[in-house]
């Protein structure tokens, strides 16, 4: 390799890309376009990067699979930050499998921190610690270190494990601090404040109070029924009963636990779980069918009972009552948690994440745009949606994570 094309790769270990392109700018050969792809890349000029380093890897050809597959991973790497994430589910794996095979420890390391982060921004959380588990923290390059450890908080922060989540995030500002990149160590602070916003509301018999991640895992832990409003979900402790997909019987659930120790009159449950002003008789009918249901799901946690008036929740034991809620509602939240990260995502890469047509998510971003909570560019499969400014906290709580892993 010559000095220039050294140079180059320094530079762009050391994050200056401005550097790198005064050495190879002019230059057609494969080496040359892979570092000017790289380059780019760090200057946000992703799609002439992805152009460059497929032109790259088409020029190295099969006589040096591992400069190939290095085109690979920081295309792939590239697609994962403009959030197209069907592409490096597809090609992560192999190209980890690929890189160790060819020896190359460093790159093979980096594939398995981007495959895992990746697997964390779907909510694949189970998944994504066995993959991070595998890798070599040892063998990452300076650059890659700070991810990785940001990918293990952002595991923790989705499990509600306070404790481990800032560990990792110390580790991540050691590593950035180390690798002596501005924007590495700015992508760490991002992650702690997010850490350190409020993660939850809780509303319970005493008013209401916010809470941090810390507060959250401290809350499930004691014992106390809660009313999941982040996760659609009933549990106290390890028991977990989910209600994603059953929105009547999560809002009458909701009701009764706010209205803990008392009662709700039946026409208030109507008006709750129907939307509906007045109640009549197919209203009233609906309502018994509904609690009956509601009754049968919660039978491991608490009981139903009819009061004069409607129904009581009324916990196994000498249990208290709460709802978690974001700290600011409104609707389609999960979607707003997810760009909150800053990137630009598409509608598809949103619908992957969270598990939905991609037709929800439209429906979603057309509404929210309708309220100035985001904004596009681009056309047709290039649209890309931002955040326009979320309103209040996009907590945590509200990112994609199965409700087993949770």
């Amino acid at each position: 390799m010559d000095s220039l094309i050294t140079a180059a790769a320094r530079a762009l270990a050391a994050g200056d890309p401005l550097s790198a392109l005064k050495r190879v700018t002019l230059r057609e050969d494969p080496p040359a376009l892979a570092l000017r792809g790289i380059a780019m890349a760090q200057l946000g000029d992703l799609e002439r990067a992805r152009l460059l380093l497929r032109r790259a890897a088409r020029g190295f050809g099969p006589r040096e699979p591992t400069a190939r597959a290095r085109c690979v991973l920081a295309e792939a790497e590239i697609a994962l930050v403009s959030r197209d994430l069907a592409y490096p589910a597809e090609v992560l794996g192999a190209a980890r499998a690929r890189l160790a095979g060819l020896g190359d420890a460093a790159n093979a390391a980096h594939a398995g921190a981007l495959e895992a982060r990746l697997l964390l921004l779907i909510g694949r959380l189970g998944e994504a610690e066995t993959v991070l588990a595998a890798v070599d923290v040892d063998a990452l390059p300076p650059a890659s270190r700070p991810g990785y450890w940001l990918v293990a908080a952002g595991i923790a922060i989705r499990r509600i494990q306070a404790g481990p989540a800032r560990a990792a995030l110390d580790e991540a500002r050691r590593a950035a601090r180390a690798s002596g990149i501005v924007a590495l160590a700015a992508e760490v602070e991002t992650t702690a404040h997010a850490l350190d916003a409020p993660a939850a509301r809780l509303i319970g018999r005493d008013g209401q109070r916010l809470l941090g991640l810390g507060e959250v895992e401290a809350l499930i832990g004691s014992g106390t029924l809660l009313v999941d409003a982040c996760r659609m979900a009933v549990r106290r402790g390890a028991d977990v009963v989910t209600l994603t997909g059953r929105p009547v019987l999560f809002a009458l659930a909701r009701a009764l636990a706010e209205a803990w120790p008392g009662d709700v009159p039946r026409a208030a449950l109507v008006a709750r779980a129907f939307r509906a002003r007045e109640a009549d008789e197919s209203h009233r009918a609906r309502l018994r069918v509904e609690i009956g249901r509601l009754r049968a799901a919660l039978a491991p946690l608490a009981r139903l009972d009819a009061t004069r008036r409607g129904f009581a929740l009324l916990p196994h034991g000498e249990t208290p009552v709460g709802v978690l809620a974001p700290p600011v509602e409104g609707e389609h939240g999960e979607v707003l948690a997810l760009l909150a990260d800053g990137e630009a995502w598409s509608s598809s890469a949103l619908a992957l994440a969270l598990g939905v047509s991609a037709r929800t998510v439209q429906r979603a971003l057309d509404a929210l745009a309708q309220e100035a909570k985001v904004e596009n560019f681009g056309r047709g499969p290039a649209r890309r949606w931002l955040a326009a400014g979320v309103p209040g906290f996009p907590t945590s709580l509200l990112l994609p994570a199965r409700i087993s892993e949770g």
